[in-house]
């Protein structure tokens, strides 16, 4: 029932930001077929843990380096409405399936690239990962507190931030266009061009002068005391974004603290001697005392959970925002729609469990199937 319902993708499977690219598509409705290739998968369905990220998406198994799997798979790409492939620049090319040999077959299909570097330029062929792209971008030196390195945001901006929702969002666009002209295109979404576009609002507030290139001294990065975290009683941690004049007001009020006692939060020179009252006061109850005092105000504060916290929080389990497939808990498909509501489509499965069903799906024949395990193209 999803809005991507009656979209037909094929994904080679990959990691990091292609498979969540695909994980959201599928989660919109679209059919998404994953194409996996001899050997081991990261992650694929490992015992305990399995791999979230591939949900909701039938495999079929290739082995590209054989002529016949690159023939079959030229023929499913004829019936699909994008791609997607997360590899080096020059790779697809090499194994036949570059976008000019799947446009010639299918002048309507979507060709989603995901690369760290793009398909160009000096670094194209480089090899990095998230923290090299976020880096390179001018995103990650921004991150961390005063006097001490970058601090590593998880890979969330790089992989999954600026490299699957980026991807997704530009399949999702020339889908749309190609609507009006009938014709497809590349897009080549990159981790280090969506990380730069990330921090827009933060080049515009440093060429400003409004921000400083000094970490940790500025409202977003640990250096207003009124946005920050702060340790509790217990070890843990909360949470307080009290930006606005009235939300600060709410929040020392609430924690008992006379705003005229304080020196003004608008002059950063005073910053120092608020987090230090701030940070005493907060360490005088646990976090689950300041959340009974805190939660649900205009307050701007929340605690700092776990992720395993954060499955079991009233607000998240009414909102259903992580929901419960065959024992393991999965994020929730965002965002939401009034009519057409997305799903997950089912859980991780074992890569290449439906060869078959997907080829038969996909127009082939009992006896075409047989040839291509003969010839070891699938298996």
């Amino acid at each position: 029932m999803g809005p991507l319902l009656g979209h037909r993708i094929i994904e080679i499977a990959g990691i990091g930001p292609g498979p969540y690219c695909a994980m959201l598509l599928a989660d919109m409705g679209a059919e998404v077929v994953r194409v996996v290739r001899p050997g081991p998968e990261p992650l694929a369905c490992a015992s305990p843990s399995p791999d979230l990220l591939s949900r909701g998406r039938r495999s079929v198994r290739f082995d590209l380096k054989r002529p016949e799997a690159v023939a079959a798979l030229l023929r499913m790409i004829e019936r699909a409405d994008a791609l997607l492939e997360g590899f080096r620049p020059g790779v697809m090319e090499r194994l036949g399936l570059g976008p000019e040999t799947c446009l010639t077959r299918n002048p309507g299909l979507v060709y989603g690239r995901v690369t760290g570097f793009g398909q160009d330029g000096p670094l194209a062929r480089a090899a990095g990962h998230d923290i090299n792209y976020i880096a390179l971008a001018g995103v990650l030196a921004h991150i961390g507190r005063r006097g001490e390195p970058p601090t590593l945001p998880l890979n969330l901006l790089g992989d999954f931030a600026a490299g699957g929702l980026f991807l997704a969002f530009g399949v999702v666009c020339a889908l749309l266009e190609r609507v009006h002209s009938g014709a497809g295109q590349v897009v080549d979404a990159t981790m280090l061009d969506g990380a730069a576009s990330l921090m827009t609002f933060a080049h515009a507030a440093q060429q400003s002068g409004l921000w400083s290139d000094e970490r940790g001294a500025n409202l977003f990065d640990g250096g207003a005391p009124f946005y920050d975290v702060y340790e509790t009683a217990d070890g843990r941690f909360v949470s307080v974004g009290a930006l606005e004049p009235r939300f600060y007001a709410e929040l020392l009020e609430r924690l008992g603290l006379d705003p005229e006692a304080l020196p003004t939060p608008l002059d950063r020179e005073n910053w120092p001697h608020i987090r230090e009252r701030l940070a005493a006061i907060f360490r005088s109850k646990t976090r689950d005392a300041w959340c009974a005092m805190l939660e649900g105000s205009d307050a701007c504060f929340a605690p700092v959970l776990t992720m395993a916290e954060a499955r079991a929080h009233p607000h998240n389990r009414a909102r259903r925002a992580f929901v419960e497939i065959e024992g393991v808990m999965h994020p929730a498909p965002a965002p939401r729609f009034s009519r057409t509501r997305p799903s997950i489509q089912g859980p991780p499965e074992p890569a290449g469990a439906h060869t078959d069903q997907v080829l038969a799906d996909w127009g082939f024949s009992r006896s075409e199937i047989a040839a291509l395990r003969a010839a070891q193209a699938t298996f």
